[in-house]
């Protein structure tokens, strides 16, 4: 099932309409009744918005995957996104499955791109973040504060609070990204 089917599913077994949809995720009703029926694709930030509007996490709404007690995801089968603006992707690296509450997570920024704002999660929610190639620039509360990363350096911030990664270089950036929503 893709994204635009997931959102319209989830959407119908909440019983909510498009415009309260809209209402709680911030994104106008047309765009995601654009969504639903696969005629536009959105940025990983709107992706991010409709699911915090949702209460589920981006890798629910990407695709779920049988829960198990051990899970193997090869490479050509795990839940990929690409934001097709910036070239931001989101490689979800563990199982989708909501009970674990822990998403893990390679994000790869292309040279002079960014991953757009990342909405507030619900208080609770922490990230966990380790550069593994290039350098990150973090930012959050609206570039209030800003931090930067570079190969081999980890970060901790709790995540009820607005959020961007921007690479800065000429280089690729690649990081691991560990969501903790338990």
């Amino acid at each position: 099932m893709e994204f635009g089917e997931k959102v319209k599913s989830e959407r119908k077994r909440m019983g909510i309409t498009l415009d309260e949809l809209s209402e709680r995720t911030q994104v106008s009703r047309s765009m995601l009744s654009k969504i639903e029926r696969e005629e536009k694709n959105p940025t990983i930030q709107i992706a991010a918005q409709i699911a915090e509007g949702m209460g589920v996490t981006i890798s629910q709404l990407l695709g779920e995957q049988k829960q198990e007690e051990v899970v193997i995801i090869r490479k050509h089968q795990r839940l990929m996104y690409k934001d097709s603006d910036s070239g931001f992707e989101r490689h979800l690296l563990s199982p989708s499955v909501s009970v674990k509450g822990l998403e893990f997570i390679l994000n790869v920024v292309p040279p002079h791109q960014e991953s757009g704002v990342f909405p507030s999660h619900k208080q609770g929610v922490e990230e966990y973040i380790f550069v593994a190639e290039g350098s990150l620039q973090v930012e959050l509360e609206n570039g209030k504060k800003e931090y930067i990363l570079e190969q081999g350096d980890a970060m901790y911030f709790e995540a009820d609070r607005n959020h961007r990664f921007l690479n800065l270089s000429d280089k690729e950036c690649q990081y691991y990204l560990i969501i903790d929503s338990r």
